[in-house]
């Protein structure tokens, strides 16, 4: 009770009231504009800061894809040469969107394309393959999602690229574009070839 008595807190009730319910309203107004601040910034939100960056690559050995004939993920042949990692799944549609580019990329020889397949049923992913085509020199199986928190994945699809130093150099999240492609990863393979490997 305030010192003017009971008259006094009766008589603010209503403007405590008021104060309460434009409460949410001051809230939802301040939210909004953070997220018009990030719209309006220009900045891609493929590029998502990864700690990863510049360290090596996870060590994480995976099994392969079976039925595909192709080896498993084996981290010693990320060494001596660029490597573009893919996490995927048939279950993905995004993926789906971006896998004509990695073909297109596979035909670069001296780039190697490996897989990480996530969470997927076997069958599934080789039909995906079947149909698309497979643009892998190696697919790892990443069944229960602990690889993939391991490479600091976000969510399917996602793209890294390795040095032949073992060490990873670049970071997408989401589907590649051809913007993307042109802009971004092309240029860091280029930059990854002239890397010398570690003696």
């Amino acid at each position: 009770m305030s010192a003017a008595g009971p008259q006094a807190d009766i008589a603010d009730a209503p403007r405590r009231g008021k104060a309460l319910l434009l409460l949410p309203l001051v809230v939802f107004v301040l939210l909004s504009g953070l997220f018009l601040l990030q719209l309006l910034s220009g900045r891609d939100a493929s590029d998502v800061p990864s700690a990863l960056i510049g360290a090596p690559a996870p060590s994480t050995p995976l099994p392969p894809l079976e039925g595909s004939g192709l080896p498993g993920l084996d981290p010693q042949t990320f060494r001596d040469q660029v490597t573009l990692v893919n996490v995927w799944a048939s279950w993905c549609g995004p993926c789906r969107q971006e896998h004509p580019l990695l073909v297109e990329l596979s035909r670069d020889p001296g780039l190697r394309i490996v897989g990480i397949n996530q969470k997927d049923v076997a069958a599934n992913a080789l039909a995906f393959l079947n149909e698309l085509g497979n643009p892998f020199d190696a697919v790892g199986v990443d069944a229960n999602g602990r690889a993939s928190i391991e490479w600091g994945v976000y969510g399917v699809p996602e793209t890294f690229l390795v040095g032949p130093d073992g060490k990873i150099l670049f970071k997408h999240v989401g589907p590649l574009s051809p913007e993307a492609l042109r802009e971004k990863l092309l240029p860091a393979i280029e930059q990854a070839r002239t890397q010398r490997p570690p003696a």
